[in-house]
């Protein structure tokens, strides 16, 4: 058998090429700012750039052919964001500062949906379906991507009025918004007939499973922790700093509450409050925190460059329509829902324009047009892809690169 050298195996360039973006997208901002460099809008302008000019770089499977891969990567990815944003939370009282949450989560998100699916459904021709499903997709801000706008770590107290309403909202929005993917799959199957599906949509999508979410959640959040630090009493699993166990909790209580037709979205992040209550100040909190966060940042950062690759082929289909709906999403829609719905909270002034401009889209859409695309056939998939791929790409590279001089001036104190 004759050996043949430097045969460039496509596979070795991917993870050489991939390397290389991942160090680059983190190192090369150190010399332009002192601040936390912005490495998400570098990993996908890089992963771009290799799949333009990288000969022998292997096909990233394509999220409209093949979306199994990318709804399995981007769901394992915000299971683990959602429980970080949840174990984050220092403190859950007073109820007062709850309050601009459920109204960001009450009112900007559903105004969200609805002046999106108008623009799809209006401006850019799609169907009825297609539009709620282009709305749900893009309502929720992410979890994953929004990492610099949230509180710090347990126990350092970084809880200002806006980085909680930030990582609450991102916290438990991702669930809500299924919901609205359910009502899109509806249409879809049914047509616009709403005395067919509203009391079953209502009663199954809407109050059944977001309760159970919340219960199994709960549960799961105060199971875990008697597991954790309360039995063995004398020789608690938290001093052994066990964070794989915490983290093949969360996978239990996300499995076990999807078996159950629940929303694990919502049960994961549940269950990072609830777990944060037990042992509250108990140091194997940031021990958990930082291995989660570790594990949530390499696979970010992995399906970042991953959606780089793949983002040239989904915008292939793009059309000026698009491009005027993004704009009007990432500028208007969600800036405008989010200062209407903080009127009358205490969230005034910059913290209020701060909370209503950075809700930056990411993972989470990707994995609910994957699921969605995954059940049903859609007949703008094709525009919604291209929609959905442009915004992101915007709303990472705006958010991204102003996010750290518009925190600047947050104090890192706990909110009242």
């Amino acid at each position: 058998m004759t050996t043949e050298f430097f045969s460039f195996e496509p596979y070795h360039v991917a993870l050489t090429v991939t390397g290389a973006i991942v160090i680059l997208a983190r190192w090369l901002p150190r010399f332009i700012s002192t601040r936390e460099p912005a490495a998400a809008p570098l990993l996908i302008l890089f992963g771009m750039c290799a799949y333009w000019f990288v000969p022998g770089l292997p096909a990233v499977p394509d999220p409209r052919i093949a979306p199994h891969p990318w709804e399995i990567a981007s769901e394992l990815t915000v299971i683990v964001a959602l429980f970080t944003a949840g174990l984050r939370i220092d403190n859950l009282g007073p109820a007062l500062r709850w309050f601009p949450t459920m109204r960001m989560l009450a009112i900007a998100m559903p105004l969200t949906i609805f002046a999106v699916a108008v623009l799809g459904a209006g401006v850019a021709g799609m169907t009825v379906a297609g539009a709620i499903l282009l709305g749900a997709v893009l309502a929720p801000t992410d979890p994953v991507l929004a990492g610099d706008v949230q509180v710090g770590p347990p126990h350092e107290g970084e809880e200002h009025r806006v980085r909680f309403t930030l990582t609450t909202e991102a916290a438990l929005n991702d669930g809500l918004a299924f919901p609205f993917v359910y009502l899109g799959l509806l249409v879809a199957l049914h047509g616009l007939n709403p005395s067919d599906w509203v009391m079953e949509w209502f009663l199954v999508d809407v109050l059944y499973r977001i309760t159970v979410g919340v219960l199994m959640g709960g549960a799961g959040g105060w199971v875990l922790g008697q597991v954790l630090f309360q039995f063995p009493r004398r020789s608690a699993l938290a001093d052994t700093a066990s964070g794989v166990l915490a983290l093949a909790g969360v996978l239990l209580c996300y499995g076990s509450t999807e078996l159950a037709e629940g929303y694990g979205f919502i049960s994961v992040a549940v269950m990072g409050l609830a777990l944060r209550r037990v042992e509250s100040q108990h140091q194997f909190h940031r021990r958990l925190h930082d291995f989660c966060e570790n594990i949530e940042h390499a696979l970010t950062a992995l399906l970042l460059v991953a959606l780089g690759y793949v983002l040239p082929v989904l915008l292939a289909d793009l059309q000026w329509v698009h491009l005027f709906v993004t704009l009007a999403l990432v500028a208007v829609i969600r800036p405008v829902a989010g200062w209407l719905s903080l009127i009358g909270t205490h969230v005034r002034g910059r913290d209020r324009a701060i909370v209503a401009i950075y809700g930056v889209r990411g993972i989470g859409s990707i994995y609910y047009l994957c699921y969605a695309g995954r059940h049903v056939e859609f007949a703008n998939e094709i525009q919604i892809w291209s929609l959905v791929g442009l915004v992101i790409l915007v709303s990472t590279v705006l958010h991204g690169f102003t996010v750290a001089r518009a925190m600047e001036g947050i104090r890192s104190n706990t909110a009242h």
